[in-house]
């Protein structure tokens, strides 16, 4: 039997590991930190390469990779992977595009709440040993507007738990079936409106040239 030898090149959970160890002609290398020199020099030797988001796989690195077949993306983003390049070699990259979708959502709201309620700059102040009540009362979440940027798994997560809160819910993504909007209850608007009527903000979108600086002096002067 011909055995594949996968590098594991970011940190992995030990359950993560285990499950490729124990596949039947599999040989699991597990070195986190390399360098990109390093990875160049090592990269040549395995079939499969699986990371997080540490480890770059630029075009140098594919260029070395003569027998990489696929490349794992142990989460959603592949924004650290040459695409182009590894499409032109034959490798193909797979992510895990809903494995922490509901962590990531849940932090999202996580993150809205405690902006809210500045929840961050109270604790500082009670961890000084002062009593500022009244400085950091917040604001309530009901009835408020949510603008979602970006429909995908997680967006759409952030929408029906903000929901769940009471709060009204408008959406912005060009990309997304607006009957699947419709049926989420989520009002579908052009980002301009979004910006205007939202409350909070929420994005959600993938990091490529369109979305990248999506949020600058313009689209701010707008809310």
């Amino acid at each position: 039997m011909t055995t594949v030898k996968i590098l594991v090149s970011d940190k992995l959970s030990s359950q993560g590991l285990d499950v490729l160890k124990a596949a039947e002609g599999v040989e699991v290398d597990f070195r986190t930190g390399l360098s990109p020199d390093e990875l160049m020099e090592a990269i040549g030797e395995y079939d499969g390469l699986l990371i997080r988001s540490a480890t770059k796989v630029t075009a140098e690195v594919i260029a070395k990779a003569d027998n990489l077949k696929v490349i794992g993306r142990a989460g959603i983003g592949v924004d650290n992977i040459d695409i182009p390049a590894a499409s032109k070699r034959g490798i193909v990259v797979m992510n895990t595009p809903t494995g922490n979708a509901v962590t990531t959502g849940e932090h999202a709201l996580s993150l809205l709440l405690a902006t809210a309620r500045h929840i961050p700059r109270a604790n500082a102040s009670m961890h000084a040993g002062k009593w500022e009540k009244s400085k950091f009362k917040g604001t309530e979440l009901w009835n408020k507007t949510l603008g979602v940027i970006g429909l995908g798994n997680i967006g759409r997560i952030v929408a029906e738990r903000a929901m769940g809160l009471k709060m009204k819910v408008i959406g912005s993504d060009p990309a997304v079936d607006p009957a699947l909007v419709a049926d989420l209850g989520v009002e579908l608007v052009e980002l301009d409106d979004l910006l205007a009527r939202a409350d909070f903000i929420s994005v959600h979108t993938p990091l490529v040239a369109s979305t990248r600086g999506l949020f600058n002096d313009e689209t701010f002067a707008k809310c």
